[in-house]
């Protein structure tokens, strides 16, 4: 989301001409499809990962154009809030010892950013929410200097016409309200880019879909916000509801939100860019220099720049993305389902587990999708946010029936799901030591019951038992957390119970806009 866009003024002309661009961009996009002129497979994936800032007492740390500047490295970048940053990985392509190489690129990188941070008194946290966070560190005057998101904020403010309001049932009740967006910030992920061709993108982000689920069971991280214990991953429901431009009428009209899971199964990566255009109106109307039927005439392929900017503010979980590269065109599934850490291994087995998993799925004779009903898939990610780990998911039985059965998530992962990874890891010709490796992570976990949520959960429930009140116990539970995570060590065998006395906490000021003790 880092990229600079002008916050001029925007008058009704603009509005007209970038709806024209559009819909030229998504008639070149057709054009494109239909005339075959996208980069041949190359297996290459991409990840991005979103962390937070935060102070030795845990809260966080509004620092991150200062830690930028020291970075100094174009492999960091903004995000929404200023204690936000994410860090890119380079390409990288998915064979021999690529799980190896990204968990030591992103040791690399994480430590040096870690050492740079605590240059001014902040150091970095990979973890989906900070549970630390409060209303009032989530403002406007927190966003990023970044004129894309002043004018997003505006944007959505204006189509919203009031307040945005969380209201959120889960272990305890959230209710908050912000008249920005800035309560986005509070959502950190992983973001898991696979390029394919026109012909598999519809097969890939399908099998993407009906995975998600499974995912946030094993990989949930994201159980508190506002000093409330809310679902075991809050960030789908903090995202759409920070989000989202309709006001309460629109949504009794079945208006769709902004940030939402899908309607139906695609075929075609031109499904989803369309949709975009029938479903949502432009945010962000600002219209570039190219006529991408024009270059198309002329031999050219055009960057489709504004059909780029509108799909960015479209939120899917599994995003389609169009780009260009050296003058070839590509697409991408970009999966969104992930919050960022806890550790870098557990990050690169969710990672491990997300592409064996998606190429398996996409290459059986009988889909998953043609078994699974879409609204099955949409309520198992639903269930999955919910209870993490401990869900149960609605998953056709084996053999050639369509019945669906309802299964454990943690039994579906380890007897069904994790062959299936290992089986597309293969495929993908990873090496059999890294797929052992980083797959074993996830088997544990469930064989466990152990995720970052889970213990995340069980560390606060030890802290109050401590005798800490609840702002307290959260802070310890935060430090607790940052400590485990340098460690490198994988969530399932982090001890719950650590010494400590209720005396040694930082409780610091709360003001959270909530609602109950």
């Amino acid at each position: 989301m880092g990229e600079k866009v002008a916050a001029d003024g925007i008058d009704l002309a603009d509005r007209e001409r970038y709806r024209r661009k559009l819909h030229d961009c998504l008639e070149g996009l057709h054009r494109l499809l239909v005339e075959k002129r996208f980069d041949r497979p190359r297996n290459l994936m991409g990840l991005e990962i979103e962390l937070n800032l935060a102070g030795a007492d845990g809260r966080p740390r509004m620092l991150n154009s200062q830690v930028l500047e020291r970075i100094a490295s174009q492999d960091f970048q903004t995000e929404l809030a200023q204690c936000n940053l994410e860090v890119n990985i380079l390409p990288h392509r998915l064979s021999g010892r690529v799980l190896d190489q990204l968990a030591e690129e992103l040791r690399t990188g994480l430590c040096y950013a870690e050492r740079k941070a605590r240059e001014v008194a902040a150091g970095i946290v990979m973890i989906g929410i900070l549970p630390t966070l409060n209303a009032t560190d989530l403002t406007v005057a927190s966003l990023s200097e970044n004129d894309r998101y002043v004018l997003l904020n505006d944007q959505m403010r204006a189509a919203r016409g009031e307040d945005f309001v969380l209201d959120i049932q889960g272990v305890e009740h959230l209710v908050a309200r912000s008249p920005s967006i800035a309560p986005e910030a509070a959502c950190t992920s992983v973001q898991l880019h696979l390029q394919v061709t026109p012909g598999r993108f519809a097969a890939v982000w399908n099998a993407a879909q009906a995975v998600a689920a499974a995912q946030i069971a094993v990989g949930a991280n994201s159980p508190f916000l506002f000093g409330r214990e809310l679902w075991r991953e809050s960030r789908p429901p903090v995202f759409q509801q920070a989000t989202d431009t309709r006001a309460p009428e629109l949504q009794a009209q079945g208006v769709r939100p902004r940030t939402w899971f899908g309607e139906r199964w695609v075929e075609s990566a031109y499904d989803l860019f369309e949709e975009n255009l029938r479903y949502f109106p432009p945010l962000l109307p600002v219209c570039g220099p190219e006529e991408p039927l024009r270059v198309l005439a002329e031999g050219g392929v055009p960057d489709l720049a504004e059909l780029v900017l509108h799909n960015g503010t479209i939120y899917r979980w599994n995003r389609p993305v169009y780009a260009v590269a050296d003058g070839v065109a590509h697409l991408r599934v970009e999966n969104r389902v992930l919050p960022a850490g806890p550790t870098v291994a557990d990050t690169i087995a969710n990672t491990a587990f997300y592409y064996g998993l998606v190429r398996a799925l996409a290459e059986e004779p009988r889909p998953i999708w043609s078994r699974l009903p879409f609204a099955a898939a949409a309520g198992n990610f639903d269930t999955a946010c919910r209870y993490g780990i401990d869900a149960t998911l609605q998953w056709p039985r084996p053999g050639r029936t369509t019945a669906l059965a309802d299964i454990p998530a943690v039994r579906l992962v380890r007897q069904e799901l994790l062959p299936l990874a290992a089986r597309g890891l293969d495929a993908w010709g990873v090496e059999p030591a890294d797929r052992d490796h980083y797959l074993a992570i996830i088997e544990e976990r469930c064989r466990r019951r152990v995720n970052g949520a889970s213990w995340q959960a069980a560390a606060y429930h030890y802290a109050r038992r401590q005798g800490l009140d609840r702002d307290a116990a959260l802070a310890a539970m935060t430090r607790r957390y940052s400590e485990l995570m340098h460690t490198g060590q994988p969530v399932h065998t982090w001890p719950v119970a650590w010494p400590f006395g209720a005396r040694t906490a930082v409780p610091g000021p709360r003001q959270a806009a909530t609602e109950g003790a």
